[in-house]
């Protein structure tokens, strides 16, 4: 636990966030708690930019997706797409697409996950609670091969280990599962990042 503040403290304090706050983004998916309920992965025509499906329901990347945007008021929806058409072949053939869908492309989590990696936001995996930070953006494999993404939260287990604010299939919640299933990224948006998604999306 003393190591996790420690970790915590030197990022909030280094010039690297220049003024980009992590816990932000933890405050922004706990506030879903409680108001996204449902588990609804059904494709849905979405406004552009800023389109969003009832928040009563949604998906796992959805709370990713509204942290951002409540949080540092950055659109995933407009990141994605913009990034997709300028490199379409630079993200995941799993859908046999031809060209971008602004309505789903940023709520599957191979492609944020590919964004991520590209604006530079990707570190190490550990097995180890330190490195987790508040903010940090977790995604893993479930039983099944299904992909999962979830934010860092700001409190932690009785472990010393960090929750994690995600939707695996009862609206947004915040619990303990950093290490309950097989990691697949590490992702965290400091200033030069969120710099990168806000030229995409501005």
């Amino acid at each position: 636990m003393r190591m996790f503040a420690l970790g915590l403290a030197l990022v909030l304090a280094g010039p690297s966030l220049a003024g980009m706050n992590p816990s932000r983004l933890a405050d922004a998916a706990r506030d879903q708690v409680g108001v996204t309920v449902i588990y609804d992965p059904a494709y849905a025509a979405l406004a552009f930019p800023g389109g969003d499906i009832p928040r009563d329901r949604g998906v796992c990347t959805d709370v990713v997706i509204r942290a951002l945007r409540d949080g540092w008021a950055i659109d995933l929806q407009l990141a994605v797409n913009r990034d997709m058409t300028a490199a379409f072949a630079a993200y995941p053939d799993l859908w046999g697409l031809t060209r971008p869908d602004r309505n789903i492309d940023h709520r599957r989590v191979a492609n944020l996950q590919t964004l991520l990696v590209r604006i530079g936001a990707e570190l190490p995996l550990d097995d180890g609670p330190a490195p987790y930070l508040p903010g940090d953006i977790v995604t893993w494999t479930l039983p099944g091969n299904l992909a999962h993404i979830g934010i860092v939260s700001d409190r932690l287990a009785p472990s010393g280990t960090p929750l994690v604010l995600h939707n695996i299939g009862r609206g947004a919640q915040e619990e303990d599962i950093l290490f309950a299933y097989p990691m697949t990224g590490h992702y965290r948006i400091g200033a030069d990042q969120a710099a990168r998604l806000r030229a995409l999306a501005d």
